[in-house]
């Protein structure tokens, strides 16, 4: 984990904070995106348009959730996430829509 640390370090802490803040954001519309192919699939299971639409979709979700992960390093030594914070974050990659609270209420300065 050490590598994404010196790989985020160096970038300003403010950019790294945006880019964590914008990928949370995607992540989130591309599970949107997601169910809408899974309920298309399901709908026309032989058409061409359905099977491309979720293979795209799909491979843009997994490209927002990797880079999620990969920023939950670097934005926890930023906001000095504790480990229960941390395990936190990980796991509401999982969730739908669950990125869209880890930015409004963990990713903050001033949370009690």
């Amino acid at each position: 984990m050490e590598f994404i640390e010196n790989f985020f370090s160096k970038y300003p802490q403010e950019k790294v904070i945006k880019w964590f803040k914008q990928i949370c954001l995607a992540e989130a519309i591309s599970w949107f995106f997601l169910f809408t192919a899974m309920i298309w699939i399901r709908v026309d299971p032989e058409g061409i348009l359905p099977i491309v639409y979720i293979s795209t979709i799909g491979s843009i979700h997994g490209l927002f959730f990797t880079l999620y992960l990969l920023f939950i390093p670097s934005t926890r030594k930023i906001y000095a996430w504790d480990d229960e914070d941390s395990v936190f974050a990980l796991i509401a990659a999982f969730f739908p829509f669950a990125t869209i609270w880890i930015d409004k209420k963990l990713a903050r300065f001033d949370r009690e």
